[in-house]
Parts: C-alpha cells; sequence; structure tokens
C-alpha cells in the first residue's frame, strides 16, 4: 500500500516493481548486482483515481506513459536497491500529487480603459522614433 495523501492510497496490485542493472561505468558492483529499479503503476486501470486526476496525470507523465495505460518510472541514482525503490516511489507520488491539483480557470477580463490610452500612445511614440530613421535628404544632394 502506497500513501499518497491522507485520503488517497495506492493498492499493492497496481504497482509493481522491475530490478535490473544500472547504466553507465561503475566496475563490480554494476555488472553483478541489480541495483536499477523500473516501477511500474497501473494508472489507467486504477480505481483511486478519478478521470480527470488521470488526464492530467498522462499529461504530467508524457513518455513515460505507456500505451497500456501505465506510468513507468526507473531509478538508478544510486548504489542500493532499496534506496532507488524509495526513489521510485517518492517521484510517483509527487506525480500524483501534482496531479490532484486542479488548474484554476482563467476568468477572462478587459484591459482598462487607461491602458489602452497608455498603449496607443507608446505606439505612437516609438512610430515616431522609427520614422524619424533613414535616409536624410539634405540640400548637398
Amino acid at each position: 500500500m502506497l500513501r499518497i495523501t491522507d485520503t488517497l492510497s495506492l493498492a499493492d496490485w497496481e504497482l509493481s516493481e522491475n530490478f535490473t542493472r544500472s547504466q553507465g561505468p561503475g566496475g563490480q558492483n554494476v555488472n553483478k548486482v541489480e541495483t536499477a529499479v523500473e516501477l511500474r503503476f497501473e494508472a489507467e486501470r486504477s480505481p483511486h483515481l478519478s478521470g480527470p486526476v488521470k488526464a492530467r496525470l498522462k499529461k504530467l507523465a508524457g513518455r513515460r506513459w505507456t500505451l497500456d495505460g501505465a506510468i513507468l518510472i526507473r531509478a538508478e541514482e544510486t548504489r542500493s536497491q532499496t534506496r532507488n525503490r524509495e526513489l521510485a516511489r517518492e517521484r510517483l507520488v509527487e506525480m500524483i500529487k501534482a496531479a490532484l491539483v486542479a488548474p484554476k480557470r482563467r476568468v477572462a477580463t478587459r484591459p482598462t480603459y487607461g491602458s489602452t490610452l497608455r498603449r496607443l500612445k507608446a505606439k505612437a511614440v516609438r512610430g515616431d522614433v522609427k520614422a524619424g530613421r533613414g535616409r536624410v535628404e539634405g540640400e548637398d544632394g
């Protein structure tokens, strides 16, 4: 059971972990020990998340969202399998917490009359500056 908030927690069947060897240099430890963790969360099938939360989660997950509706999180920063498991779970919790927050709706507003006048005056001044540039036609020719 993975606790997200006080009211939301994920069941064990929704999460699965796969252990592999870490990438990159590191000597014997990397070559022998399977410390990298690939955490898989069945987001699409989860009964604990609502539809809008799943949609926001899919957008946040990006490339980590698979075609069958799961989220894959890979952690291989440390040499410890236990710490990598904790890191992967923390990342999943943070992602779900971010998806739980609904974005505020934008309230359409109009610019004030004064701000419109100031903008138009600034545009006229700038136009005059630019009109003053260019070829100078003098008496000499």
